[in-house]
């Protein structure tokens, strides 16, 4: 009885298992087709005219920097005027002793007025032995005597007048003006320094002038043949164009890489390129009237270097890399996945890649998502646009 009992305990177990275990292995069919497909986001190539800008690092100088300098030596008596504020053309800057140029000045005039005493002596002779040499009461070489020291005064009164007026403008070096208005720097010498002879200061200070400001930079030759040819180029392209769009114009961009909200130009390119560097100098430049800019800084020039004729544009996220290698993920219509290696060009354009080979426009690639797809697997897939993140793309 006993025996039985288990017996038919062991036979419900045993059917409890086989019905759990073939269950189990016929239950993960169902699910698995039954799972959503997601949405894969794709983008078409673009084929465009592609604009190639490339930076140069330069120096900023006012339009204007004029250094003010100590035309006579002496000792410094004033300064007039704060150091980095705003001068006016004429605005009295230094002043130098002037007492050793007064007191020359003042002696210039007493030999001046000697000298025309002299003439008046001289004159005076001569007007009164003419009329005797013309009755002959005296001798001709009497006359001609006093003829030439009447000539011998005359050129003593002019060189005393040319001598007192070289002194006069010494005495006037020693007030400084400023030559231009502007925005004056740090000066080099302090009240009481001996100025205008070396190793003494003979540059004061400078006077810049920042309502525009230059920046000069260099490029190398190759670079130098791309600008140029691109300007030849677009020149026609340019005369056609409003004043009023940035044809061909120049962006600033500064050290703490922000970007200038005002374009500039070329205005100066050097007549040869260096034969020891292969670097030829470059001047651009732009308004200032915020007075934001100053002489002095360092900031990146960029320029439109290049057109490329139909370039091929995919985003930079859509491309993967390996060792050195790039590829996409190329989608046909079927939703198809295909791996596909891509050759770049050397410059990119915004936040896309310029691709030199390997697709064509209107070829879909994946955007997003690059990690849940595989060479050979077929996905639903969605066109979207790319939005660059660049200003203006």
């Amino acid at each position: 009885m006993t025996s039985n009992f288990f017996r038919a305990v062991l036979k419900l177990v045993t059917l409890f298992l086989i019905t759990n275990f073939l269950m189990s292995c016929g239950g993960d069919e169902k699910p698995t087709s039954q799972l959503p497909q997601i949405e894969i986001p794709v983008t078409e190539v673009i084929v465009q005219d592609v604009p190639i800008s490339k930076s140069f690092v330069g120096q900023v100088y006012g339009t204007k920097d004029i250094p003010i300098r100590s035309r006579v030596e002496g000792y410094l008596e004033g300064i007039h005027f704060k150091e980095g504020s705003r001068v006016k053309k004429g605005q009295l800057l230094y002043t130098v002793d002037p007492q050793t140029y007064a007191a020359e000045v003042t002696m210039l005039k007493s030999k001046l007025a000697e000298a025309e005493v002299t003439l008046i002596r001289a004159k005076n002779d001569l007007a009164r032995i003419k009329p005797l040499a013309e009755k002959n009461a005296v001798s001709k070489s009497d006359l001609d005597a006093a003829q030439a020291e009447k000539d011998a005064a005359e050129s003593m009164v002019a060189a005393a007048k040319a001598n007192l007026r070289m002194s006069q403008i010494e005495l006037g070096y020693t007030t400084i003006k400023s030559p231009i208005s502007g925005i004056i720097g740090r000066t080099e010498a302090k009240v009481g320094e001996f100025v205008g002879r070396d190793p003494n200061p003979v540059i004061l200070n400078t006077v810049s002038r920042i309502d525009s400001v230059n920046v000069r930079f260099y490029i190398n030759e190759n670079d130098y043949l791309r600008l140029a040819r691109y300007s030849i180029n677009n020149k026609e392209n340019e005369r056609r164009q409003s004043e009023n769009e940035d044809v061909n114009k120049l962006d600033l961009i500064f050290s703490d890489n922000t970007v200038y909200n005002h374009k500039g130009h070329f205005d100066f390119l050097d007549r040869n390129v260096d034969a020891n560097t292969g670097a030829i100098l470059i001047q651009a430049t732009f308004p200032n009237n915020e007075g934001l800019i100053r002489p002095g800084q360092f900031a990146k020039v960029r320029s439109t270097i290049e057109i490329v004729k139909d370039g091929v544009l995919v985003p930079q996220r859509a491309v993967m890399e390996f060792q050195g290698k790039y590829s996409v993920f190329v989608v046909n219509k079927e939703g198809k996945v295909a791996q596909r290696a891509i050759k770049l060009a050397r410059h990119s354009y915004k936040d896309y890649f310029l691709v030199r080979e390997g697709l064509k426009k209107g070829e879909k690639i994946v955007l997003e998502g690059l990690q849940k797809v595989r060479e050979g697997a077929t996905i639903k897939y969605k066109v979207v646009q790319f939005e660059s993140q660049h200003e203006g793309a």
